[in-house]
């Protein structure tokens, strides 16, 4: 009966013991619970479309539809120059590499932090030479070790000296703290959150690397388009030079027109350097871009190229996938998860600690007897650390992290507004330089015809040489400012394309970052960020 009762009794404590144990182990999360932040978006960002005074009676602009965005956007321009080398931008840009750089460190401070959840395990040996003073603590005692390592003599007996001897040991050591109150939790939730924002922060980057790569490229055809106008004016001043020398040795003029269309060659001659300079500025540029030398690029782009056009449809998708497709914006979202999770983190450090601790070992004078049962040794326990004064520490510390969270989540708002106005500001952008270019090419049109009728009037005698010139420049003039915007109106739909937030996916796919964006987002709502303080039940005391 005794040993039913000690039997059934020791059941009972192994349970409790059971319970106990899943408690500790388990514990609790102190801190808020990180919530994904609703967000209201527009139910379209397509403003009224900008229109000419006059429009033409054929009118070639072209509008954005609400298609899902190409992520190969680039390709959409028909050049494979321009393909070739955005394609290499995620490889040999450096600011990419340095980027991936900082995603490895992240990766790393993830790995070390996740550490404090196991227990921790280390072995030790050692070996010493010992002797110890002959006039220290062991002088003290009358039967201290003699140098032949026998005891001295009674009281009254000489005191032998100290010898010197062997200290041989190994060991083994365990401690563990227990995340009693979630603390390392919070702290893992929070360095897998600045993984995934330092994730977003490359795809950021790569983003603005290959939209500034493509708008370099851009440039570099308009600049050298230009020229070719520059070129072309100048053969057609240097042959309005020689009709007037012509004229003026028949009589049929005076130098005075010789003098202006000198003056209107040098001025299209002065067109040419300028140029020129932009023309090997960009391609430095581009190189720079591409982690290459200068000039070294200058082969494959010497070699002038019509500005690539803008394609015939324009996919710009729907407001609601504005914040799943930019960077920037889950960064920002990252960034707020891991504030709201190091508040956790500052609140565990109000509670107790336990810490669980053991070790064994071998220690011996000889090195033949530090196996020996006799030579063991061994220790094991825990304890229990509360913070009772910190003179403010703790709470100072909570303070921080809470404003922190708070920053972190109007840095969340700026972002998606910051994102909003981009947008509408490309799409206007785009609009407004296509109605540009439509009245530019009416008046290049116009200005050329303009030129061949004063040529032919100026060669029957019946117009000056003053309306030449005039429409020497006109043409000039206007040739340029078609050329340059063709190449602001394809410049405007790459600027449009990085507000929206495409061609991340293509080059620099998902490396697995913990908390990845989820494919549908949830239903826009009217903005509502977690809470900027722990629930009432979860504050700490005050130390």
């Amino acid at each position: 009966m005794h040993r039913r009762h000690k039997a059934g009794s020791t059941k009972r404590w192994r349970a409790r013991l059971t319970v106990l144990a899943t408690v500790i182990v388990s514990g609790c999360t102190v801190g808020p619970e990180f919530q994904r932040p609703d967000w209201a978006s527009p139910a379209s960002w397509f403003s009224p479309a900008a229109t000419p005074a006059k429009p033409a009676a054929k009118s070639t602009l072209i509008q954005p539809v609400a298609e899902p965005v190409d992520p190969n956007w680039w390709g959409s321009f028909g050049d494979p120059i321009l393909i070739a080398l955005v394609r290499r931008v995620a490889a040999e840009n450096m600011d990419v590499q340095i980027a991936a750089l900082r995603l490895e460190q992240s990766r790393a401070q993830l790995g070390s932090v996740r550490a404090a959840e196991f227990p921790r395990f280390g072995a030790n040996t050692s070996y010493n030479r010992q002797k110890s003073s002959d006039e220290g603590q062991f002088s003290l005692n009358p039967n201290s070790l003699g140098a032949n390592g026998a005891q001295g003599n009674a009281a009254g007996a000489t005191r032998r000296k100290l010898g010197e001897f062997d200290v041989f040991q190994f060991g083994l050591d365990a401690s563990w703290e227990i995340d009693l109150w979630g603390g390392v939790k919070r702290a893992v939730e929070s360095a897998a959150a600045s993984l995934e924002a330092a994730n977003e922060s490359r795809r950021s980057v790569l983003l603005s690397a290959m939209a500034e790569v493509a708008r370099d490229y851009i440039l570099l055809r308009g600049v050298q388009t230009q020229l070719t106008i520059a070129r072309d004016n100048i053969r057609v001043a240097r042959q309005s030079l020689a009709l007037t020398k012509q004229r003026a040795a028949g009589g049929l003029t005076t130098d005075l027109d010789v003098a202006n269309a000198s003056v209107q060659l040098s001025n299209t001659l002065a067109q040419i350097p300028r140029l020129e300079q932009q023309e090997a500025a960009l391609m430095n540029a581009l190189a720079l871009l591409l982690g290459q030398p200068p000039h070294s690029l200058r082969a494959e782009l010497a070699t002038a190229r019509a500005v690539p056009p803008v394609p015939p449809k324009v996919p710009v998708g729907v407001p609601a996938e504005l914040a799943r497709r930019r960077p920037d914006i889950r960064q920002a979202e990252a960034r707020l998860h891991a504030e709201t999770a190091a508040i956790g983190v500052a609140i565990a450090e109000f509670y107790p600690s336990i810490r669980l601790g053991g070790s064994f070992g071998l220690q011996s004078l000889s090195i033949g007897q530090l196996f020996g049962l006799s030579a063991r040794q061994y220790a094991a326990g825990g304890g229990i650390t509360i913070p009772l004064f910190e003179g403010g520490r703790l709470r100072a510390n909570l303070e921080l992290h809470e404003a922190r969270q708070q920053e972190a989540a109007i840095e969340y708002q700026r972002a998606i507004l910051n994102a909003w106005h981009e947008v509408d500001n490309a799409l206007n952008a785009f609009r407004a330089e296509q109605v540009r270019r439509e009245a530019l090419i009416q008046a290049t049109a116009e200005s050329k015809r303009a030129l061949g009728l004063a040529q032919d009037r100026y060669g029957q005698g019946v117009a000056d040489f003053l309306t030449v010139l005039d429409a020497q420049r006109n043409q000039l003039s206007t040739q340029l400012q078609l050329a340059d915007s063709t190449t602001t109106v394809s410049a405007n739909l790459i600027g449009l394309y990085k507000a929206l937030g495409g061609g991340w996916e293509a080059d620099l796919p998902d490396t697995g970052a913990p908390s990845a964006a989820p494919k549908a987002f949830p239903k826009p709502v009217v903005l509502d960020l977690p809470p900027l303080t722990p629930s009432a039940d979860k504050k700490p005391p005050a130390r």
